[in-house]
């Protein structure tokens, strides 16, 4: 477990503060002896860097247009976090890759076209994540692009892998620190929501909480991830990476079709017994029910347009019946499709 995270030598100084940032790869220091909140020059390009030695800097999520943004920043040992709130609906692209693990906690987030891709995982296009959460282990890549449908609100978290201070008996190096995309976690999430009220309050007079609020979601992380099988497919048991992309493209190309387990098992070249349990391994959920959820995905879309009514909604992504489309947008939303519309208005 993460015993403490903070290094018996840290000043005690914690600073945050408002910018407006005109480039992407702002650094942040994440150092053990320093912690300040840095602004990019407006006449000068800043190209990602990794410096060595008592003051370790690495590039923040790239941003573009980087004046379509403001940020909030904040940073202390082993730490350092963003508040980002997007004031444009023009489109906007992210991008990522860092020897740093970066958490993002999308308080508000919904689109109306977009991709969202981590390493190691198939893409998304999620059109509604608000409330969902994603990590990006140290040296993947990210890339997002959306053309957003509400102004996004995220907090992005970055975190030292070396800072981490584990027992003897753990290896931080040993954790099998997995990708993972438009997750939802209850512990991240109100350690994430405290972390960014206190960080937009006035931040020097609780320095203490937020250090140890940044201990408390670093337990939380390791929490997620010990005992998680690493990302082989031989020995997890899922998937390949391959067969997750051709399953996952030819049912997103056949959302209102019927689809059976034997097409998609011949697809990965598995018996249908054999892919049922390592699709449920690869994606927490039997093929049927995956199928499902992305209908339902497609339906919030256009749920958002006028155009149709919702009974034709249903008939459009693949339900014979109005009753049937009914009961799986509840089960998979919580809400009946009527008043997901209205709570988009």
């Amino acid at each position: 477990m993460l015993t403490n995270s903070l290094p018996s030598n840290a000043t005690s100084s914690f600073t945050t503060a408002p910018s407006l940032l005109p480039l992407a790869n702002l650094p942040l220091s994440i150092g053990a002896g320093r912690r300040h909140v840095e602004r990019a020059d407006r006449n000068q390009a800043h190209p990602p860097r990794h410096r060595v030695g008592a003051h370790i800097a690495y590039p923040v999520v790239e941003i573009s247009p980087p004046d379509s943004v403001e940020r909030r920043t904040a940073s202390w040992p082993g730490m350092a976090a963003e508040i980002v709130q997007v004031t444009r609906s023009n489109r906007i692209e992210s991008r990522f890759c860092a020897p740093v693990h970066l958490l993002a906690v999308y308080e508000r987030g919904m689109r109306q076209e977009g991709e969202t891709f981590v390493e190691g995982l198939p893409s998304s296009t999620l059109r509604d994540f608000r409330r969902k959460l994603v990590f990006v282990p140290a040296g993947h890549r990210y890339r997002d692009w959306q053309e957003p449908r509400i102004r996004t609100r995220v907090a992005y978290f970055y975190f030292d892998p070396a800072a981490f201070a584990i027992n003897a008996d753990l290896s931080v190096t040993e954790l099998p620190f997995s990708p993972r995309l438009f997750f939802e976690d209850n512990g991240l999430w109100d350690v994430a929501l405290k972390l960014t009220t206190s960080i937009e309050g006035d931040g020097s007079l609780h320095r203490p909480y937020v250090e140890a609020l940044g201990v408390l979601m670093a337990h939380e992380l390791i929490r997620l991830h010990v005992g998680e099988p690493a990302a082989k497919p031989e020995v997890r048991g899922g998937l390949a990476a391959w067969q997750e992309r051709t399953v996952v493209a030819y049912i997103e190309e056949n959302l209102a079709e019927p689809i059976s387990l034997s097409t998609l098992a011949q697809l990965a070249r598995l018996s249908p017994y054999h892919f049922s349990r390592a699709f449920k391994q690869s994606f927490g959920r039997p093929p049927h029910r995956y199928h499902t959820s992305r209908r339902i995905e497609r339906a919030k879309a256009l749920l958002a347009q006028p155009a149709q009514s919702v009974t034709e909604i249903g008939f459009t992504i693949g339900f014979s019946e109005a009753s049937s489309f009914a009961a799986a947008f509840r089960r998979e939303t919580g809400l009946t499709a009527s008043s997901y519309r209205r709570s988009l208005v």
